[in-house]
């Protein structure tokens, strides 16, 4: 793929060619003309590429962050010396008339700059929505007539109300750094002192950032993110003793979300110098960056704001070199009024109040760390906390409501035991003084692992014991499990670049079931359900075609947003369970003590794991290179399917093959043609020999080739041979027929030979899976219409809405509820509606919200998609689930599907930038559509959109198709079957 570098200097080619006829007769004016008019640009970008060129190279982690290449353009044009003369005259003049526009504009500039006070509803000096800079323009910088002479003698700084110009195009063309789809990596930060005020009264704050910088290659060119800011002053400096750096002026460049400082002079290689920015921003009512939320608090509307910076959002609150890589250490303060406290990754060093009811939160200095977990927030909420074993102190905030009735006293029990539990199991201490949990009623995500300032949607760790049940438990114990792991993969070790990400993602995801087994022994999260939630369920989306590996590559920001994704959480998750089976848990375990510690404070990259992991290995005796092996598991998509075949020439000999498993097998034949990719794996392939009454000790051999022979010395014509023990491996296995046979009178004569794990795994590669629990069965039985169900949630729902009291089982009051609504008349609807906005419990907010999205009537479904837009009325993140469960109804399909698309402008601007919330939203609405009719709709959707989400339609119309398909093929015969099974 080409860099947009590349491409505008191609298209800058094509413009050259095409006026190469109109300059021909002109040629040597129009060179004395480009000499005086460009020679400012021109010198800042030929030294700038002559410095990249010069051969001084950065430490390794920065090598990579470098691809500007040095661009040199040859002119052979001959100039009569009567013209140079005649030439320099006119320079002169033009030169003159140069300065006295600019004194003229200078005033005009002066008096028109800033916009009208309250213009669009937007305090004066603040960015217009959905922008990202003060000024209209693609790029807009201060440009100073005169040089030196011209700019602000205090601290040489530039502020907005100097002259500003639009670049020219060949000024665009020779200022390369900004351009870049990564930071050139020239200049590192150190450190960060950022002081925020914070206006809660017009959602508007200010700050200042002093960044201590690096320069590891020389440049005229400050270069960091920046987006939706408006800057009002940039200072640069090297010391007291050397004094300031000259300003030529700052610009917003918004295609690359940067903000972009001109020097006068060059900063000097390996010299330290401090950057200045004044700027003000809103706190925005959407997501991300630094954005606003509400609650009601005895019918009073109470406001906070909160932080949300991953990926690729701190940008929006504080001008700064937002890449994982840039790590530094902070130093935050946040002036606010007394009525509110604040919190940051840190504890409060020293509050300094004023007598004007304002108070400033100085905060303790953090470690090295990113700028993507770095928060905040500004909020009147209580806590409670308690204490670890190695002293870290754990506190929970939350409204005051929710904290006195003890809502949040579960999480914060379970929080303290998880610290203790990755302390003992990493061999590497929390890193910081403290963690705080901070449940809001409005955030993107189920949570965000912020080191030492963890932020939850409430529904994911507030708890009411007395609503609660133990689905909700589990739900909110596994997204706590999941953020404290961040802790360590992540904030405490950072993947070098998001192409990484399932390396905190994946580990996160794992550590989700082995924190809960730690937790909850008897549950075997690990053994069983990991199955079912995660490496099934991943499975079906990476046996698709429009699949992508694991690592992937990511060049733009919009790039970044599409490796969040079940890939890099659930495949991450398998491939590391995959690693821990057939490294052994306790060497692996060691491999991981071994990686934290070698990276901790830095960042790591897939190979640095590899290396930790092989080394491990071969302090136990055991010589496996772990980057042979995982590169083709994180570098190719999907997975294989194994075959295992009886030789029937030779006895005690099988035949394995193995091939790239793709569900559609009419596309396979198209992907291998566009991929030179051989799709082969090393796989750790474990197998078992048994018969009826007995079961041989686990095997391992490693597959490598498409085709291999092995011999096994107790493999004989009745025994049956099982591959994939425990489904540790991240493949599926297919067998001959004869074994098939063998396997299936295996589980009917006496299944308990073979494992839960093994008999799901089998069940799974036959394509079918039924989960066992008691849960699942009346749910099923509800769904399809069992009278003896129907009757008792129809009685249960009755006696509720006559007592006025609540006699359901916890366990199953979100099927009673949505089997009731779906029976009943509308006066359910209205009741349990009703109960939705009384109830101040999260876990029964859910569930009665569910609930609605169940009804037979087509016009409540209808009114319900309305309100879900309504954020008083549903909160952003939970529309999305509106729309999405409406879509499963069968009585909504339709009505999800159309205001779906008739309300995607507004849906894309909510949660385009919220990494797989589109996503989300685009599978579920999509995924339950069948007919030939829906798919020719989505297909012409689809020809109108371009943007981010466009990998999701894709995989969307592979499963419509894949719907289709089946419809066709196998609907009649299963009506079919089904019947005659009824009749009988």
């Amino acid at each position: 793929m080409a860099l947009d570098g590349e491409r505008g200097e191609q298209e800058e080619e094509k413009k050259k060619k095409k006026k190469k006829k109109k300059r021909k007769k002109k040629e040597e004016e129009e060179e004395g003309a480009e000499k005086s008019s460009s020679t400012f640009a021109a010198t800042m970008g030929e030294n700038e590429a002559a410095l990249r060129a010069s051969g001084r190279g950065l430490p390794d982690p920065w090598a990579d962050s470098l691809g500007v290449r040095p661009r040199t353009t040859e002119r052979h044009i001959t100039v009569h010396k009567r013209l140079v003369l005649a030439f320099a005259v006119s320079i002169v003049a033009l030169l003159a008339v140069t300065m006295l526009a600019v004194l003229l504009s200078l005033r005009f500039d002066e008096c028109g700059a800033s916009p009208a006070p309250g213009a669009d509803g937007i305090p004066a000096g603040f960015p217009p929505r959905g922008g990202n800079g003060s000024f209209p323009g693609s790029a807009r910088r201060n440009h100073h007539a005169g040089g030196d002479s011209a700019l602000p003698e205090v601290g040489r700084e530039a502020t907005p109300g100097t002259p500003s110009i639009q670049p020219s195009e060949e000024e665009q063309e020779q200022w390369q750094p900004w351009t870049q789809l990564r930071l050139s990596g020239h200049l590192k930060p150190l450190h960060y002192n950022l002081m925020l005020t914070a206006f809660m009264e017009n959602f508007t704050f200010s700050g200042e950032v002093n960044v201590e910088i690096a320069c590891r290659n020389a440049t005229r060119y400050v270069v960091l993110h920046a987006s939706r800011v408006a800057v009002e002053k940039v200072q640069v400096a090297e010391d007291r003793v050397a004094g300031a750096v000259p300003v030529a002026g700052f610009f917003l460049y918004p295609q690359t979300q940067v903000l972009v400082v001109v020097l006068n002079r060059t900063l000097d290689a390996q010299r330290n110098y401090n950057l200045k920015i004044i700027y003000n921003a809103l706190i925005e009512n959407e997501l991300l960056g630094f954005f606003r939320s509400s609650y009601v608090l005895h019918g009073e509307r109470r406001f906070l704001g909160v932080t949300q910076f991953s990926p690729t959002h701190a940008r929006k609150a504080f001008p700064c070199f937002d890449e994982p890589i840039y790590k530094a250490t902070f130093k935050i303060s946040i002036k606010h009024q007394a009525t509110y406290l604040s919190l940051s990754n840190m504890p409060v060093e020293t509050s300094v109040f004023e007598e004007d009811g304002w108070v400033t939160d100085h905060f303790s200095q953090t470690p090295l760390m990113s700028t993507y977990y770095l928060a905040w927030a500004i909020c009147n909420f209580t806590f409670r906390e308690t204490t670890t074993k190695s002293g870290v102190v754990v506190r929970l905030y939350a409204r005051p409501d929710a904290i006195r009735r003890g809502s949040g006293d579960y999480a914060l029990r379970i929080t303290k035991r998880l610290i203790e539990f990755y302390e003992d199991y990493f061999k590497v201490p929390y890193s910081l003084p403290k963690l705080d949990l901070l449940a809001v009623p409005k955030h993107p995500y189920a949570a965000m692992e912020n080191w030492g300032l963890s932020i939850f949607v409430e529904q994911r760790i507030l708890l009411d014991p007395s609503v609660s049940s133990i689905s909700y438990l589990l739900d909110v114990t596994m997204v706590i499990v999941h953020e404290i792991c961040h802790q360590w993969f992540g904030d405490l070790v950072t993947p070098v670049w998001w192409e990484d990400v399932w390396l905190k993602e994946g580990f996160a995801h794992y550590f989700e079931f082995v924190g809960t087994d730690y937790l909850y022994p008897g549950w075997n999260m690990e053994k069983q359900r990991f199955l079912t939630d995660v490496l099934h369920e991943v499975m079906l989306l990476d046996g698709l075609a429009s699949s992508h590996p694991v690592s992937q590559e990511v060049l733009r920001a919009t790039d970044i947003d599409r490796v969040f994704d079940w890939i890099a959480y659930k495949k991450g998750a398998a491939l590391i369970r995959m690693l821990a089976n057939f490294m052994g848990h306790s060497v692996f375990q060691r491999g991981l003590q071994d990686y934290l510690t070698i990276h901790k404070y830095g960042n790591a990259a897939r190979n640095d794991l590899w290396n930790a992991l092989s080394e491990a290995l071969k302090r136990n005796g055991k010589y496996v290179n772990i980057q042979e092996v995982m590169d083709q598991w994180t570098l190719q998509m999907g997975y294989p399917v194994i075959t295992i075949l009886g030789n029937t020439t030779a006895e005690n000999w099988i035949i394995i093959t193995q091939q790239h498993f793709i569900y559609d097998i009419s596309v396979k034949t198209k992907v291998l043609a566009h991929q030179n990719n051989s799709y082969l794996w090393q796989i750790p392939l474990t197998i078992v020999v048994g018969n009826r009454s007995h079961v041989s000790s686990e095997a391992i051999i490693w597959v490598s080739n498409k085709s291999e022979n092995h011999r096994i010395t107790s493999l004989d014509k009745g025994s049956w041979l099982l591959g994939n023990i425990n489904q540790t491996g991240y493949f599926r296995v297919n067998y001959d027929l004869r074994n098939w046979r063998l396997l299936i009178d295996q589980l009917i004569r006496n299944h308990e030979v073979l494992s839960v794990s093994n008999r799901a795994g089998l069940i799974d590669d036959a394509f079918s899976l039924a989960r066992e629990l008691r849960r699942e069965v009346i749910m099923l039985a509800c769904s399809f219409g069992n009278k003896h169900c129907h009757q008792q949630a129809s009685t249960l729902i009755s006696d509720w809405i006559s007592s006025n009291r609540n006699r359901i089982p916890l366990n199953v009051r979100d099927i009673v509820y949505c089997t009731g609504v779906s029976l009943l008349d509308e006066d359910v609807w209205e009741f349990i509606w009703m109960k939705f906005h009384s109830t101040t419990a999260v876990s029964e907010k859910k569930i009665l919200l569910e609930a609605l999205t169940c009804s037979d009537d087509r016009n409540l479904l209808n009114r319900l998609l309305n309100l879900s837009l309504n954020s008083e009325v549903v909160l952003d993140q939970d529309a999305i689930d509106v729309i999405i469960h409406v879509a499963r109804n069968p009585h909504g399909r339709d009505l999800a599907w159309k205001f779906f698309r008739d309300k995607w402008k507004i849906l894309n601007s909510r949660y385009g930038e919220a990494l797989f919330m589109n996503s989300k939203l685009i599978s579920g609405v999509t995924e339950f559509l069948n007919t030939e009719g829906e798919l020719k709709e989505l297909k012409n959707f689809m020809k109108n959109y371009h943007g981010v989400a466009a990998a999701s339609f894709s995989r969307a119309v592979e499963t419509v198709e894949a719907n289709v398909r089946w419809k066709m093929l196998y609907q009649d015969e299963l009506f079919q079957w089904l019947g005659k099974a009824l009749r009988h």
